[in-house]
């Protein structure tokens, strides 16, 4: 499957596909010089794929996991690429998870004033999700994402064959995208997971995982309106993460927790409940709520004690709210 993002930027092509990280020159373009950034847990043999294509490629790894994506390493990236040489006219091609992307894609965004980016993503979470967009971020000061750029990939490819070397916790974590997708545009991919064999159409939830963030990019590219629709379960779900420490906590799991708190119908809420159950991803979070409010407040999109909360009354039509940061209370005792 192959597909276009649309944004006022550009546009670019997304190809979901199985092989595709075989063809990977095809679609990057032989005649540029590349420089692979990737961190320590992507297999050696989705690495060596890509550098079988390109044997004068540049090569930065970096420490597996969210404790990577800093100013340090993001420092360290660009300093390899002047050493290796790179211009202008080369492309930083990000191979691995959702890390990977938002530092790889940082360091194309700063790197003489922005250089050609090529996202390759190798895990559920980053292909349903943040391997297309542009959001590129690094965490400081203890809050994630908060120092970054938009920076739209010149191509994204995205092979489900790469997932089978991911933990199962890894790949239950990543889904949880991909139910929120359901829940703030599409049903039927909700519906995907209430099925007992939902995990057979891993394909398909892709497909219409990214479907779901292509139109509302297109509708929001800065995410000024309705793009922070993909928050849904993200305001309370990275406090959590900086909270609790990425190790004890993944992504996807502080997201499922953060969603479920955002959910006031009983019925919503006990559907949510199932599927995580059925993914073992976590429904409640015990954290202090003193802390979560504390980081919600550093949040980029809070303000003057306020922040716009997502929440759903019906699967696939989730809306927008301002409300007080101190609202939120309520929904972490419950």
């Amino acid at each position: 499957m192959e597909f276009e993002v649309r944004t006022g930027r550009g546009s670019y092509p997304v190809y979901v596909e199985r092989g595709a990280l075989k063809k990977a020159a095809d679609i990057i373009g032989k005649a540029r010089k590349v420089f692979i950034v990737t961190d320590s847990g992507v297999p050696e043999k989705w690495v060596d794929m890509l550098k079988v294509q390109f044997r004068d490629a540049g090569l930065f790894v970096f420490p597996q996991g969210e404790a990577s994506k800093n100013i340090q390493t993001w420092s360290a990236i660009l300093s390899a690429m002047l050493g290796a040489g790179v211009t202008r006219s080369d492309t930083l091609v990000a191979l691995g998870g959702g890390v990977a992307g938002d530092i790889g894609g940082f360091a194309a965004a700063s790197y003489m004033r922005g250089i050609r980016f090529v996202n390759v993503p190798t895990t559920v979470l980053s292909q349903i999700d943040s391997g297309i967009g542009g959001k590129t971020a690094v965490d400081f000061g203890g809050v994630k994402n908060s120092v970054g750029a938009f920076w739209q990939p010149a191509a994204v490819i995205a092979d489900p064959d790469v997932l089978s070397t991911l933990p199962r916790r890894q790949f239950s974590s990543g889904l949880a995208e991909a139910v929120k997708a359901g829940i703030i545009r599409d049903p039927q991919l909700f519906a995907i997971f209430e099925k007992d064999d939902f995990a057979d159409h891993i394909e398909e939830i892709i497909r219409r995982s990214l479907l779901v963030k292509k139109a509302i990019v297109e509708e929001d590219e800065l995410e000024a309106g309705s793009r922070k629709l993909l928050n849904f379960g993200h305001t309370l779900g990275h406090a959590y993460e900086s909270l609790l420490g990425p190790d004890a906590c993944l992504h996807g799991e502080c997201v499922a927790m953060g969603m479920m708190a955002m959910l006031d119908s009983p019925e919503l809420k006990a559907r949510l409940a199932k599927i995580l159950e059925r993914l073992g991803l976590p429904a409640k979070c015990d954290a202090d709520p003193e802390k979560v409010l504390d980081l919600v407040r550093k949040d980029k999109k809070a303000g003057r004690g306020r922040i716009t909360a997502v929440l759903a009354d019906a699967i696939g039509k989730a809306y927008l709210k301002d409300i007080k940061i101190e609202e939120l209370r309520g929904r972490l005792a419950r």
